[in-house]
């Protein structure tokens, strides 16, 4: 079982997201006023503390939601998890669709440190039943 570090949105595309205190995520949707909600299959991004964590102290000074990702997991190796496997946040669905992104064009991080962690460790869900998540929800694998 892991636990949620942070939620984190944006209202534009191509942006570094901010930290918020809850979001609401929406079946078929994803987070509530995001920029990057809609019916496709990458509806809700997730990044591990860990990496997260390994990057700082390269000395990249990054906050929670600058790889753009929605949810900061610590405990669960999100990029080994099989596509289609189903995580549960609070009362929260989630499946996972893809591992990984392909970086078009390179982001601001990639400039300043020479790499970006998004495009190897967060990976994206769809949202099967939606609800409330705050930091310090337990996030695990469905049974």
């Amino acid at each position: 079982m892991g636990v949620v570090r942070a939620v984190c949105t944006s209202t534009a595309k191509g942006t570094q997201k901010t930290e918020q205190p809850s979001v609401t995520l929406q079946a078929d949707w994803g987070v509530e006023g995001d920029a990057h909600g809609g019916k496709w299959h990458r509806q809700v991004s997730l990044l591990p503390l860990e990496p997260v964590e390994a990057f700082r102290a390269r000395g990249a000074e990054v906050g929670n939601g600058a790889f753009g990702e929605n949810l900061v997991v610590e405990g669960i190796d999100l990029k080994s998890l099989p596509i289609g496997t189903q995580l549960t946040c609070g009362d929260t669905l989630l499946e996972l669709t893809q591992i990984g992104k392909e970086c078009h064009a390179r982001c601001a991080i990639y400039h300043q440190m020479g790499d970006c962690i998004m495009p190897r460790e967060g990976v994206f869900c769809r949202v099967l039943r939606g609800g409330r998540v705050a930091p310090g929800d337990p996030i695990e694998v469905a049974a």
